[in-house]
């Protein structure tokens, strides 16, 4: 194998693959890069055997090939070549030069490196980078990281006929959000739980403008675009039923600046208890009355304009699991529905008719007397 690289494309190649690679492993070539070159181009691959992600880069090849490289010490060296890069092999050996700069890495054979997953991008949904961006973000934060209940630290992904959905929670709050999608016409309804590590490597590696095919086999989802390759296992077992958590009768409703809504919650939980974070929230006429009261700190209040419509509430909240909420809001003004001091809420964005099918719940906290 012998090809010459720009520095930039491998640097960009090598940090694309680097997320997959394990920290520890007590199988090596995993702590490897598998380096595959081709007519015109370079693929990297690496895979911690749950996620494995390639990409393909620009390149002059002289002699197609592959072996695998130590992962981080391929990145150190990378970093400080001073300009453009020719990588051979030589056994097992991967050889670097770059102007008067030699290097000489230990590598191991391509055989040695995991297969990838077979998955079957022929019944395969489409979507852009930007929407599976987009899902992703204002979803994947609601997954639990406990590991009391395995199955909520997964994200639910819904894929049926015309749009995708995703949900995720940890049974205090839950996000919501559904995009319309095209698939193709072997594309069967699925739902799926994928991990939020994998969906982050999704998230960072497809390009807003990128065409995405998403398909899956029995136990693993795929991903691809000309450039990039992303498969990982899948998480089994069901779901929680969702539906049967969010209200279909709440009948109280504020509409609220975000910003000062957002602002209103962070002073008021400087003095919330480090336990519990919870903060009162009384709403009645056109205006929200915050309270708090921390023994150990002091107390503190905070008036808010707001319209409201419904009988006086006063409902507890964790004044950070709001903030989280808040924080992905994509618009401007929020709606939040209540029932009573016990039943979940709800927040959505308002705003026109770009805005998302976005909703978010929060599970209340019981109030002290």
């Amino acid at each position: 194998m012998r090809f010459t690289i720009t520095r930039e494309n491998l640097q960009q190649g090598l940090g694309a693959v680097a997320g997959s690679i394990p920290t520890r492993t007590t199988l090596p070539v995993l702590s490897n890069i598998l380096i595959e070159a081709e007519d015109g181009a370079v693929r990297m691959s690496g895979t911690d055997l749950d996620t494995a992600v390639s990409v393909r880069v620009p390149a002059e090849v002289a002699e197609p090939g592959a072996i695998t490289a130590p992962a981080k010490k391929l990145q150190e060296i990378a970093r400080e070549l001073p300009g453009a890069t020719e990588l051979s092999t030589q056994g097992d050996s991967i050889l670097i030069s770059s102007g008067r700069t030699r290097f000489k890495l230990n590598g191991l054979p391509r055989d040695e490196f995991p297969a990838f997953p077979k998955v079957d991008f022929g019944g395969s949904w489409r979507v852009t980078g930007a929407e599976l961006q987009r899902l992703i973000t204002h979803v994947s934060f609601a997954a639990s990281t406990e590991e009391t209940r395995p199955i909520l630290n997964g994200v639910l992904w819904q894929l049926q006929d015309g749009e995708m959905r995703m949900v995720a929670t940890n049974g205090h709050r839950l996000a919501k959000m559904t995009l319309p999608v095209e698939a193709g016409a072997e594309a069967p309804a699925a739902d799926l739980i994928v991990h939020p590590r994998a969906l982050q490597q999704v998230q960072r590696l497809f390009a807003g403008d990128a065409q995405v095919e998403v398909a899956r086999s029995e136990n693993h989802i795929g991903f691809r675009s000309e450039t990039v390759q992303v498969y990982t296992r899948l998480i089994e077992g069901p779901y929680p039923n969702y539906e049967q958590v969010i209200p279909k009768d709440n009948d109280k409703f504020m509409v609220a600046d975000k910003g000062a809504l957002n602002s209103a919650i962070r002073r008021m939980a400087i003095v919330a208890s480090d336990q519990t974070h919870r903060i009162r929230m009384s709403l009645g006429g056109p205006s929200l009355k915050f309270s708090v009261e921390s023994p150990d700190l002091g107390a503190a209040n905070e008036e808010l304009e707001v319209e409201y419509d419904g009988d006086p509430l006063e409902i507890g909240f964790n004044a950070q699991y709001l903030l989280e909420l808040l924080r992905y809001m994509p618009t401007d003004e929020v709606k939040m529905s209540f029932k009573a001091p016990e039943r979940a809420a709800t927040m959505q964005p308002l705003g026109n008719e770009d805005t998302p099918d976005y909703l978010c719940l929060v599970m209340p906290l019981r109030l002290l007397s």
